[in-house]
């Protein structure tokens, strides 16, 4: 979002987008009842809106360690004790990846809790906690001296590498998702990819600016988000990525966690 938010370009995107932020799950909400034309959109709720279409440049992906998305279990018991898992449903996509986990892979007949995400209370009502985004980034900061301070081994599974251990593809996390009648010529939508791809190139160019940004907002050191920005996360939708998708639609659908979709739907 980087031309969106900073000049030069901000004021010539303004006059075409009107922006608002909010949740991913929230984004899905506005997108599935008519009240957004486009927005980021986890790839779960692509499965349930046949009127949207991917715009092709764009994801929030990785092909490795993520960081912001963990399982946290009691060591003591490990992944094959796990009955309950207490899961922030922040984002529909990550609560579906670890469903399509527990039920193909891991063969876990875990019940998911919804749970605000406080990993101390999360432990004390299941046998393993689902953290995503910043609560992800603040337990793997505080896991030294939580042990410390409890007493209690956890292990921290890093959904990102899990995913990529188990399939060989990346983890896509959210793409651009738009109605497909709201983009009414090609030239509208070559200047949408257009808009997309050059503020995700300008994002990358000022990985320094946003790392300093974020440190000064949460308790996460600047290195760190540095490392986050510029390893965990990848940006791009490249053919890696859309089998990646491909895979995760399958094993959803084999695994009732979502609807079956015919293929990928693009701009």
């Amino acid at each position: 979002m980087w031309d969106f938010d900073h000049p030069p370009r901000a004021a010539a995107l303004a006059e075409r987008y009107e922006v608002e932020s909010m949740m991913p799950a929230q984004c899905a909400e506005r997108l599935a009842d008519g009240t957004a034309d486009l927005g980021l959109v986890p790839t779960a709720a692509l499965a349930q809106s046949s009127h949207l279409r991917i715009v092709p440049g764009c994801a929030i992906a990785s092909k490795g360690a993520i960081r912001s998305l963990l399982l946290v279990v009691r060591a003591a018991g490990g992944l094959a004790r796990v009955r309950s898992i207490a899961a922030d449903t922040s984002s529909r996509a990550t609560l579906a990846y670890v469903q399509i986990m527990a039920r193909h892979f891991w063969q876990v007949p875990a019940t998911f809790v919804p749970h605000a995400p406080d990993l101390d209370a999360m432990l004390d009502a299941c046998d393993a906690a689902l953290l995503i985004g910043d609560p992800a980034l603040l337990a793997l900061e505080d896991r030294a001296t939580r042990q410390e301070r409890i007493g209690e081994e956890l292990l921290y599974l890093d959904l990102g590498a899990e995913w990529r251990k188990l399939t060989g593809l990346p983890w896509i996390s959210a793409v651009w998702g738009v109605h497909e009648d709201a983009v009414r010529s090609s030239q509208q939508r070559d200047q949408l990819v257009s808009d997309l791809t050059a503020s995700r190139d300008a994002g990358l160019a000022h990985i320094e600016a946003l790392a300093d940004e974020w440190s000064a907002r949460i308790a996460v050191p600047r290195g760190t988000i540095h490392t986050y920005l510029s390893w965990n996360i990848h940006y791009i939708l490249d053919q890696e990525c859309v089998e990646g998708l491909r895979h995760f639609y399958a094993l959803a659908a084999e695994c009732k966690v979502l609807p079956q979709i015919p293929d990928l739907r693009f701009l």
